[in-house]
């Protein structure tokens, strides 16, 4: 059988974190040919030996790791030449050393996919890296994850499942497979072992996964006359946009309104293109909301391109250690180009852009092309941006004092 990749031209940059993943619009296309494999039964491959682009690599090695577990590897059930495929283009992107820069085989791939689009079973938990450690983004409202106290920040060290047969460490652990690990059937049960910044002593959970569809906007009105709307942002999905829509046309609806909070605290992210749908309610047409910087050093401007319908109101904007990627986008964007304030703890600190190459059988490689940059020029990869108004919300009590300050700053 035939294989050749043919990478198809997509519109989206993706910007994961997370897994935290956002999607930017674009255009791309690669063609890429190089092998031919045939499959059989067992492990019988033909693949054309051509010699990589870089001819000083001597590419003979991986041939004879291949042909050697062929010949030599007991358990003839577990040559799967696919999954070895797959394996191999793991490996390979792996080497970069770019957390965000993923392939991601076909069970993987359309796991993201399912996040995207909102609904999807588990413990309600986006994960990436802080540094080199698999760590919570944010856990989603709502979910499994948040009622069991986890939080943004907590380092993710160990995980088991006994029903999957998975009791592992995290060190060097890839994405797709932390993901796998803790990803399951609603009802089934994932044990994650947590430490916290400030204590080396570990905190256990026991989390029931469950099935989950969390919508990406809530409005809410708070004050004394519920005179400020309350936009709260879960995530940048496939739906975002047209939940922002239906939140623009009541609280346009009420006259009553005199002030919006954003919230985007422990939002992951998602597609870019929410991210500048939201900013552009809020700036004049033809203000740039995002720079994308490209490794040559180019830049190109991303600007509102549609009629601000939120441009006479006072906005605060609400931000923690768990609002990542698109989040940091809208608001940089808010603070850089209308001086809105920024409310809470630092966020996570996530600059740089992902494309998303979809493959034929359903596998995906997305790869770091960019960096993106504020308004201002700000890079905020893993540095996050700090809040112009600093307040950590006390765990120990029921309220919520971050919020509670930002209607305070609106009196």
């Amino acid at each position: 059988m035939a294989v050749r990749l043919n990478f198809r031209k997509v519109r989206n940059f993706l910007f994961g974190i997370i897994l935290v993943f956002g999607i930017f619009t674009g255009g791309y296309y690669l063609g890429a040919q190089g092998y031919k494999a045939e499959v059989d039964k067992a492990l019988h491959v033909n693949i054309s030996r051509q010699l990589p682009p870089d001819k000083n690599v001597e590419f003979s090695l991986f041939w004879q790791v291949w042909d050697t577990l062929a010949a030599k590897y007991f358990d003839k059930n577990k040559l799967i030449p696919s999954e070895m495929v797959y394996g191999a283009i793991q490996g390979m992107v792996s080497a970069l050393g770019d957390p965000y820069t993923m392939y991601l085989p076909p069970k993987d791939n359309k796991i993201v996919s399912d996040d995207l689009k909102g609904s999807f079973e588990g413990v309600g938990i986006e994960i990436g890296y802080r540094g080199t450690r698999l760590a919570v983004v944010s856990p989603l409202p709502g979910s499994p994850a948040e009622e069991s106290g986890v939080k943004a920040g907590d380092y993710i060290v160990h995980i088991k499942d006994e029903k999957k047969n998975i009791d592992i460490g995290t060190t060097g652990i890839l994405l797709p497979d932390a993901v796998q690990a803790i990803r399951g059937t609603a009802g089934t049960k994932v044990t994650l072992t947590l430490i916290r910044d400030g204590t080396e002593t570990p905190i256990v959970v026991e989390l029931t996964r469950a099935k989950l569809n969390i919508p990406s906007v809530t409005l809410n009105y708070v004050g004394d006359a519920k005179e400020i709307a309350h936009i709260r942002l879960s995530k940048f999905g496939a739906e975002t946009t047209a939940e922002w829509d239906k939140a623009v046309t009541d609280i346009l609806g009420k006259p009553e309104v005199a002030g919006i909070i954003i919230d985007v605290r422990n939002d992951p992210g998602g597609y870019l293109q929410a991210a500048i749908d939201l900013a552009s309610d809020f700036v004049p047409t033809g203000t740039t909301v995002v720079t994308q910087e490209n490794g040559d050093g180019s830049r190109v401007e991303f600007k509102s391109q549609k009629l601000g319908r939120l441009q006479k109101y006072k906005v605060l904007v609400l931000i923690n250690g768990g609002s990542a990627s698109a989040s940091e986008i809208l608001s940089g964007a808010l603070r850089d180009d209308r001086g809105f304030k920024l409310v809470g703890e630092k966020s996570f600190g996530k600059g740089t852009i992902q494309e998303p190459i979809e493959i034929p059988g359903g596998s995906g490689l997305h790869v770091t092309t960019a960096k993106w940059l504020t308004p201002n020029g700000t890079w905020v990869h893993e540095k996050g941006l700090e809040p112009d108004v600093k307040i950590v919300d006390d765990e120990k009590t029921p309220d919520d004092e971050q919020l509670q300050e930002a209607i305070k700053l609106f009196k």
